[in-house]
């Protein structure tokens, strides 16, 4: 996928703001000092009076956008991952989460693409953190097109949302044709061996080890999970009873994410032999992003290699 279009959905997020706060005038943006890097700068400029930069105080941000979902606005709170979901667990936990406020975070810079800020800075925690907190929905695009359709998508729905976006620029999978449709799993790609299941940025390489592995025989069945809360059970159940063997491609830990999710799907409804690819116990580093994914074996080619070692 060299040669495609890249956006990264950090980007989408910006845009699809302003898309929002012209057609409503309830959304606000909230920011801790990073609007440059998640894009609300966009926003900032063309509605200053609805942004707010609650400076480098996260916990205040949430406290804040939880305040102004009670006066019948929509609050958007936006900063990196490490801070949305790590510094300020428990003010969205107790202060959003529990009394189901109508709040939007916006997570951006998730996961070891983050590059070469290295592992402080590299969340591969937050989708764990975020599902234990009840009545949380969680959305994780692949792209910058199912993106901007997400932000809207959480807009329109009551209650908390956390959504996740990625700082490296991500291929276009998906045309202009593509409607998002919170909680419904996608098949991105036909297949009868194996089925792998993706989210985030981790589609575009699923779809890329899917090629690669057609090539040697093995038909691989790909679908996206952007809403890993609440999960889409029935594509999961399908495809599972299609193939008989399910793996799980994410930039997350592979402790509470998403192969937990879809673990939880089939122990609960088709026991099925499953294989989870991730971050495995461990800390990321600092490093090109692109040498990293290929470093921790979430690009095509590493995706592609550890499910043929399955095979083998």
């Amino acid at each position: 996928m060299a040669d495609e279009k890249r956006i990264a959905t950090r980007e989408a997020y910006g845009d699809a703001l302003i898309e929002l706060a012209k057609e409503h005038d309830d959304v606000v943006v909230l920011d801790a000092d990073l609007a440059g890097a998640t894009k609300t700068d966009k926003f900032q400029k063309e509605f200053p009076d609805r942004h707010i930069d609650c400076g480098i105080a996260e916990q205040n941000m949430m406290g804040i956008a939880a305040g102004l979902s009670t006066c019948g606005k929509v609050p958007f709170a936006s900063s990196f991952a490490m801070f949305a979901a790590g510094r300020a667990y428990e003010q969205i936990r107790n202060t959003i989460g529990y009394p189901h406020l109508n709040v939007k975070i916006g997570a951006t810079h998730a996961g070891i693409s983050v590059g070469e800020d290295g592992a402080t800075h590299q969340c591969n925690e937050d989708i764990a953190l975020m599902r234990t907190i009840p009545g949380m929905t969680i959305i994780n695009p692949s792209d910058a097109i199912e993106a901007r359709q997400a932000v809207k998508a959480a807009y329109e729905m009551e209650g908390p949302v956390y959504m996740r976006f990625g700082r490296l620029a991500a291929p276009i999978i998906n045309d202009e044709s593509y409607k998002f449709e919170l909680g419904k799993g996608v098949k991105m790609r036909e297949g009868d061996d194996v089925t792998i299941i993706a989210t985030g940025l981790m589609v575009s390489s699923a779809i890329e080890a899917a090629d690669m592995l057609l090539r040697d025989g093995i038909s691989a069945e790909v679908i996206n999970i952007h809403t890993i809360k609440p999960i889409d059970k029935d594509i999961i159940i399908e495809s599972a009873k299609k193939t008989g063997r399910v793996v799980t491609v994410e930039e997350h830990s592979v402790i509470g994410g998403l192969g937990d999710a879809v673990s939880d799907v089939l122990v609960s409804y088709h026991p099925t032999v499953q294989t989870k690819i991730g971050i495995n116990d461990e800390y990321g580093h600092s490093g090109p992003a692109l040498e990293l994914l290929s470093e921790f074996r979430l690009d095509g080619e590493g995706v592609c290699a550890t499910i043929k070692e399955i095979f083998a």
